[in-house]
């Protein structure tokens, strides 16, 4: 199945003069294949008030606060190009807030590093505001329009983003006040980039293979984003070359920062190396027709078969660590590594469903011109879906911070 997303500017057969509520619901109900409940809060939002200086910074604070009742990191009204807008804005002389942050689940924000992930003489202080305004309140509005599947997913996307979200919902000054516990900066605006943007366009950040002491080694599989597919498959041959030539019998696959793509990526370039019985991606989905909106049921009825004579095929043991941002496609890596034995997986469970939507559209809102984004099926796991046992679970639980470190000094 693939999880990549198509741009649709708008949906067939609309109004060109449909205001944004209306087609969000008529998008929602010809598109998605599940009920959903947000429909009633969408219902009761508020005319979208007067202009503002930022209009479309302005409509998603309107619109976003939808995002949390979708409960589905693939369900959600987004700022368009919100990575185009913040190399634009840092390329215009613009700042944003000057550290990486961590978000805990009791509202508290850590320092974790300067932004763009440069140590800091401050990682592990604790904010307390920002340019007067308590951290928790912050945190509490800027939680109340981000998207996912659940708390943990959503504080965990709010922490990668946290300089986009104070900026679309505060601005971007050029400096700070920011009261830490014990002593308060007054801080330039910071113009290096984004963490997440820089590991993102990084091939070797995204994929790296690390060789441990105790004939370990870590593969990192930042994304399985398909326009990386040929260089990929290049770098998982090269990468299972070397744990044969060097004696490895314990690999870990950390996932724990892949939030999908295509299937393709793992398919074609981790399970020829993995796989040593017939496997198959899911078990049963759920699926509306593009064109028609018909919802039909079915069947995954395509099984993989292992390439048991490949000479690099790994046969020592094989864990997979995943976290809070492991989402889409490497959610369906996931399952198929646990439901069919391949791997055991660790980390941190209970931020995203285990049964995943996919086929995501993404639609230009008419009026404000913001994207929503609306998957069309449901695909549960090979070994079926799990109404009581919703979520991603790990079979060896390790805190989200530190994962990989803390399976190896496990296994030692």
């Amino acid at each position: 199945m693939m999880f990549a997303i198509c741009a649709t500017p708008a949906l067939a057969g609309a109004p060109a003069d449909m205001d944004d509520a209306a087609f969000v619901r008529q998008t929602l109900e010809h598109i998605h294949p599940a009920p959903i409940p947000a429909l009633a809060a969408l219902d009761a939002l508020p005319a979208l008030p007067g202009p503002a200086p930022d209009a479309q910074a302005h409509a998603w604070r309107h619109w976003a606060v939808l995002n949390p009742q979708f409960a589905d990191a693939h369900t959600f009204i987004g700022l368009p190009d919100w990575r185009g807008d913040t190399q634009r804005h840092l390329a215009q002389g613009g700042k944003l807030f000057p550290f990486e942050v961590r978000v805990e689940a009791d509202g508290r924000i850590m320092v974790r590093a300067s932004l763009g992930g440069a140590p800091s003489p401050h990682a592990g202080a604790e904010i307390l505001s920002i340019d007067g305004t308590p951290a928790r309140e912050l945190v509490a509005g800027m939680l109340r329009l981000t998207h996912g599947d659940s708390d943990r997913f959503r504080r965990h996307l709010l922490s990668q983003r946290w300089w986009l979200y104070l900026w679309k919902t505060n601005g971007a000054p050029a400096g700070y006040r920011i009261k830490l516990r014990g002593t308060t900066l007054d801080m330039a605006g910071s113009s290096a980039t984004p963490q997440v943007l820089a590991d993102e366009a990084s091939f070797d950040k995204l994929y790296n293979l690390t060789l441990h002491p105790g004939a370990a080694a870590v593969m990192k599989v930042g994304s399985f984003d398909s326009s990386h597919l040929e260089r990929f498959k290049a770098f998982t041959h090269d990468a299972f070359q070397r744990l044969r030539g060097s004696g490895v019998n314990t690999l870990v696959i950390d996932i724990s920062a892949n939030g999908g793509g295509d299937d393709v990526m793992w398919l074609e370039a981790l399970m020829p190396y993995l796989a040593n019985k017939p496997y198959r991606t899911g078990s049963t989905y759920l699926k509306k027709d593009a064109a028609s909106g018909a919802l039909s049921r079915g069947e995954i009825v395509t099984w993989h078969q292992p390439q048991m004579g490949n000479p690099l095929r790994f046969q020592g043991k094989t864990y997979a660590v995943i976290g809070p941002a492991t989402y889409s496609s490497a959610v369906l890596f996931a399952n198929v590594m646990q439901d069919f034995g391949f791997a055991t997986l660790a980390g941190t469970g209970g931020a995203v469903r285990s049964s995943q939507t996919g086929g995501v559209r993404k639609f230009s809102l008419p009026q404000s011109g913001l994207a929503l984004f609306v998957p069309r099926f449901v695909l549960d796991r090979p070994a079926g879906a799990r109404p009581q046992h919703p979520w991603l679970e790990p079979d060896i639980q390790l805190p989200a911070e530190g994962a990989v470190n803390a399976l190896l000094r496990g296994l030692r």
